[in-house]
This record gives C-alpha cells, structure tokens and sequence, in this order.
C-alpha cells in the first residue's frame, strides 16, 4: 500500500518549491502518491499555518515542517509503508 503525502502549501512559497524539491529526490515516488493543499484556499489552514510552511504530512501524521531531507523522507517513507 502507497503512502499519501501532503504537502501543504501557498503560492510564491520558496521553501514549498524546495520540499518539492527534496521529495523528487529521495527517489521513492513509488511508493506514495502525492497531493498539495493551498492553505489560501481554507480559512482554517491558514490560520493554522500562517507563513510556518511547508508543512508535509505521511498518512496524516506532520512528518516535516519548513524544510525536508531528501534522506529522511525516504526513510519516512520506507517507515510509512512497511
């Protein structure tokens, strides 16, 4: 069974394109299927996040905040689906 990751997330966010980023390059894209949430585009989430992102969930369960290893997403990931 995949992994679901979230990537939440607003437009003109540097440090969201480069979780992005670090995610390509754990090379396990496999193994989860991927989704990104503007939190604009909720109230809630935005008063929740406010400019504390990116904010990365694995199965509903924050795994990384602002900045994401390549490695340890991989590990996350590994760990996630086992």
């Amino acid at each position: 069974m995949k992994a679901r990751v979230i990537i939440y997330t607003r437009p003109g966010c540097h440090l969201c394109e480069e979780a992005k980023e670090a995610i390509e390059q754990a090379d396990c894209a496999k193994y989860y299927t991927l989704g990104a949430v503007n939190i604009e585009s909720d109230a809630e989430l935005l008063k929740r996040y406010g400019n504390d992102i990116p904010v990365v969930t694995i199965n509903g369960t924050e795994a990384f905040r602002h900045r994401v290893d390549p490695g340890k997403f991989r590990d996350a990931i590994v760990k996630a689906t086992a």
